[in-house]
């Protein structure tokens, strides 16, 4: 090994060795040569010490002799921007705990676990440095502390009479711990900071942000309809019941669009717009117990979207939205209050999802979704040519649990052909995706390029769907005399080739 290297090794193991014993040095150090400075350890970590141990918060109710050990009663809160009472609610039957409320604020929905947290934590306070004692008698200036005018003063009122004052100062330079003294003893301590973070909240702050409750079992949205200003229809969503094992359409939604026109939507981009007000949380609060002022400034006196969601268990929920917004804090948002409500609050319009819904954003594309082996009739005419497909049951009185293939046969102009291939054509009829809507389009007077008309026996339903040529790239779907949708007109073209082939053992062109 290099000589200059192993020196410098040599060197660095005396520098470490002289380091370590310079920093014991430093940590045993005498402050201000009295006590040593050297940090707590588990074996003479200081006894945390309860900061309210006067046995009077404890007693007996003189008018019904129930105990009462160290139940709070009241709080009275005072901190940089606003000032409120803690109180008591009402006992629920059969519970034999407290829980607390904001006085006043009765009839607003409330962060009761926050709330809570108000009485217990200054109740239950334990030190985790006891920093002066006797600071009259010693001369300790407890304004270095932020104790002489304390940022916050929490005043608790035990059921049995006892009164209390917490003074919370500052955070100590460190950090995670800060001065308190309970006013009227003469001693300072510090105690962790996250016991006392609430003490500081507004009141803005301590009401619930989930503006409709998201209950465990949710219930069956029979309707949600959304109206807005930008828009000159509504759009509503039908509840149609859970697809059928064995005779399912081509969507599992349970949900399909009614309004402005009939359209399979789709699972994935429709369950936040038909659940989503269940759970619907907001960033801020803008007003509570809001007046026509406030209502009237957040644009919700005539809302700019209204979205009702009609549910099963007999609940009609209303949600106002209004314009969207730019926000410092949280971007593009709206303000929202449930119609009849107190609070108006502030939600994106990530979460706020149907004041910029279009019926094309949760269109599923797929305009045929009838399942193959609900339709015993269909007709393609295409090229001059009208090919008549008949599908039965092999075996009529058969309930077919999982219908398959080989329990029907197919006729196409009378004539018998393999029910394999009719399946493969349908399943490419299937394939066509609706690229946007076409709902203000005149339906052309000219011969469609194809026309598909079938029965669906399970549905009950009849359905004729023809495509019109539209543009170089583009066909019109019309469905049962109404123009509905555009799609490629590659796909028409293919659709046509596939018809012509049925008959054959060529493979079907799947791509377009």
């Amino acid at each position: 090994m290099n000589k200059t290297v192993k020196g410098i090794i040599g060197l660095s193991a005396v520098l470490v060795v002289l380091g370590g014993g310079f920093a014991a040095l430093k940590l045993t150090e005498p402050k201000d040569g009295g006590e040593s400075s050297q940090p707590e350890t588990s074996e003479n970590a200081e006894t945390p010490v309860s900061l309210i141990r006067d046995e009077t918060v404890e007693g007996t109710d003189p008018s019904t002799g129930a105990d009462l050990k160290g139940v709070v009663k009241s709080v009275h809160v005072k901190n940089q921007t606003d000032e409120f009472d803690v109180v008591q609610k009402p006992k629920e039957e059969g519970k034999d705990y407290v829980t607390y409320t904001i006085d006043g604020y009765q009839d607003v929905v409330m962060k009761d676990s926050v709330i809570g947290t108000l009485a217990h934590n200054a109740n239950g306070l334990k030190s985790t440095q006891t920093i002066e004692e006797n600071c009259t008698e010693n001369g300790i200036d407890i304004a270095k502390f932020g104790l002489a005018e304390p940022v916050i003063t929490v005043d608790l009122t035990y059921e049995t009479g006892a009164e209390f004052r917490l003074l919370i100062g500052n955070e100590t330079p460190m950090g995670g711990t800060t001065y308190v003294m309970i006013d009227g003893t003469d001693d300072v301590y510090t105690v962790q900071s996250s016991t006392l973070a609430n003490y500081s909240k507004t009141i803005n702050e301590l009401v619930e942000t989930e503006i409709l409750d998201a209950p465990d079992d949710y219930p069956i949205v029979n309707s949600l309809r959304i109206q807005r200003q930008d828009i000159d229809y509504d759009l509503l969503l039908e509840y149609v019941g859970d697809s059928d094992t064995n005779y399912s359409g081509g969507t599992s939604a349970t949900h399909k669009m009614v309004e402005p026109t009939d359209a399979e939507i789709s699972v994935e981009r429709s369950i936040n717009v038909t659940t989503g007000m269940f759970g619907l949380t907001a960033e801020d609060i803008f007003a509570v117990h809001c007046g026509e002022e406030e209502i009237a400034e957040a644009g919700l006196r005539d809302p700019f979207c209204t979205v009702t969601m009609d549910c099963a268990d007999g609940n009609v929920y209303n949600l106002l939205l209004s314009e969207t917004f730019i926000d410092e804090t949280y971007g593009k948002c709206c303000y929202a209050m449930m119609e009849g409500g107190n609070v108006i609050f502030i939600v994106t319009a990530e979460k706020a999802v149907w004041a910029e819904l279009q019926p094309g954003d949760i269109l599923s594309g797929m305009y045929i979704s009838n399942y193959v082996w609900s339709i015993s009739e269909l007709d393609l005419t295409c090229g001059g040519e009208k090919y008549s497909f008949r599908i039965s049951q092999i075996d009529p009185d058969a309930e077919l649990e999982n219908p398959k293939v080989s329990d029907f046969k197919v006729t196409l102009n009378g004539a018998e052909i393999e029910t394999e291939r009719y399946r493969q054509l349908y399943s490419f009829i299937l394939s066509s995706d609706a690229e946007t809507f076409a709902l203000d389009e005149t339906v052309p007077d000219t011969d469609p390029m194809v026309v598909l008309e079938f029965y669906d026996w399970y549905r009950d339903e009849r359905v004729k769907v023809e495509f019109y040529e539209y543009s170089a790239m583009s066909a019109l779907v019309v469905i049962n005399g109404e123009s509905k949708f555009f799609t490629s007109k590659a796909y028409v073209r293919t659709l046509m080739e596939n018809a012509a082939i049925v008959t054959t053992d060529q493979e079907y062109k799947t791509t377009w």
